[in-house]
């Protein structure tokens, strides 16, 4: 029997305009980050990486244990879910990356974070 862990990652981005200056570039986003596990087994989320790019192509490396000071142990048919902010120098901007897990016996593996836009929201007047 396969009972590989099965992980489903959402996020959601929105500009923060009160934490922004455009003057300064500084274009502050938050995400909202949803982890389904899908699977029959527990897993746990032990470490993140993330790949951020602005406009420019500059690109920011964050690695880390946890998320958000966590490492949360997610259940099966459970999901965990969690803000957290990026601040870019410029208005348009990227970020990827993936979760570190382990499943209920000890093994390791990686999943993947889909690209996702970080914009600022275009005004039509």
């Amino acid at each position: 029997m396969n009972d590989k862990p099965l992980v489903c990652v959402q996020v959601q981005s929105v500009y923060i305009e009160s934490q922004s200056s455009p003057d300064e570039e500084r274009y502050v986003f938050a995400y909202t980050v949803t982890i389904r596990n899908l699977g029959r087994s527990s897993v746990q989320l032990q470490g993140r990486y993330w790949l951020i790019t602005n406009g420019h192509g500059r690109e920011t490396e964050v690695q880390g244990e946890g998320v958000v000071g966590e490492q949360p142990h997610i259940a099966p048919g459970e999901e965990f879910q969690y803000t957290s902010g990026a601040v870019i120098e410029t208005p348009l901007g990227t970020m990827q990356g993936h979760y570190e897990m382990v499943d209920l016996h000890g093994n390791a593996f990686q999943i993947d974070i889909p690209v996702f836009r970080l914009a600022v929201p275009t005004q039509i007047h």
